[in-house]
């Protein structure tokens, strides 16, 4: 069952693949109002490395907990602290991990193909928990499994994602697994953090610069955060950011009735959305951090299970 290949992008999955996972999640979720987690040994006796290069709480820690619930051992590093502040090369670095043999390392890295090149160096299975602005394939996943808690398919929806495209892995992976569902995609930010070139990223995906152009009658608006530690050009101050791309509710009106509102966190309120919206009933932003877990325990059990 397992894929020794790892997990690196959502652009080179099938879409069964992509199927089969999010149906095992589904099995993985906690039943509401169910306050214990099961404990499973499925990856008994296998280890998992966490390496960690950009600082990362919500990712970290889910990947930690899928891998305790799943009965492995989860040791994570990050490179603050590590002997990559002492010059050691990223081959050194894995090639040392890679001789505690963990049964796969999951890593996150500032230069978008970093784990790809690992993947080429080393026979251990790799996980791409976020490559620069490249991809973050397991928040697409639970993005998608979040959409499917709410909505009965994936196909035929039409979802805005609006924000600072540009540096997004999260929206990179999201492109390329929605499309693969014949969604209608709407891409929106400002000029400058919105490319042409993304519009080439998949079929079926269409570029505006107006807000409300993009929400008008979506089934899921996902915001973005603002990376201001990525961007290389003036940044937009707060309130003009919000004024013209912050989600607000008189916003909400113009999409589908029951529209679903997410965020890949942390979310910067009064910047990228409304208290108003973060906290509305359309939300499902805490959903997408309870998905994360169970999404975690199908990867890992889909790479690294017998």
């Amino acid at each position: 069952m397992g894929n020794k290949r790892g997990l690196l992008g959502i652009a080179g999955l099938e879409r069964a693949d992509i199927e089969a996972l999010l149906r095992r999640a589904k099995d993985f979720q906690q039943p509401p109002g169910e306050t214990a987690s099961r404990r499973l040994n499925t990856l008994a006796g296998k280890m998992i490395v966490n390496l960690f290069f950009e600082a990362s709480t919500r990712t970290r820690v889910s990947f930690e907990i899928a891998a305790k619930r799943l009965g492995a051992d989860a040791v994570s590093i990050s490179a603050q602290g590590s002997s990559v502040q002492k010059g050691e090369s990223l081959v050194d670095t894995l090639n040392t991990l890679a001789a505690m043999r963990p049964n796969a390392i999951v890593m996150r890295h500032a230069a978008s193909g970093a784990p790809h090149f690992l993947a080429r160096y080393l026979p251990i299975p790799i996980i791409n928990a976020g490559d620069g602005a490249h991809e973050h394939p397991t928040q697409a996943l639970l993005d998608a499994r979040t959409i499917l808690d709410n909505r009965p398919a994936l196909d035929g929806l039409r979802v805005a994602i609006i924000g600072d495209i540009a540096h997004s892995r999260v929206a990179r992976s999201n492109i390329h697994l929605l499309s693969k569902f014949g969604v209608d995609i709407v891409l929106c930010g400002p000029p400058q953090l919105l490319p042409r070139e993304l519009a080439d990223l998949a079929p079926g995906v269409r570029l505006t610069y107006d807000m409300r152009e993009a929400i008008r009658g979506a089934d899921v608006i996902m915001m973005l955060r603002v990376q201001l530690e990525r961007q290389h050009e003036a940044p937009f101050p707060a309130g003009e950011y919000f004024q013209f791309y912050g989600l607000r509710l008189e916003h909400i009106a113009l999409a589908k009735p029951e529209v679903l509102v997410m965020h890949p966190g942390p979310i910067n309120r009064g910047r990228e959305l409304s208290s108003e919206v973060a906290d509305s009933q359309r939300s499902v932003i805490l959903n997408q951090v309870e998905n994360g877990v169970a999404v975690r325990m199908a990867v890992l059990e889909w790479i690294i299970g017998d």
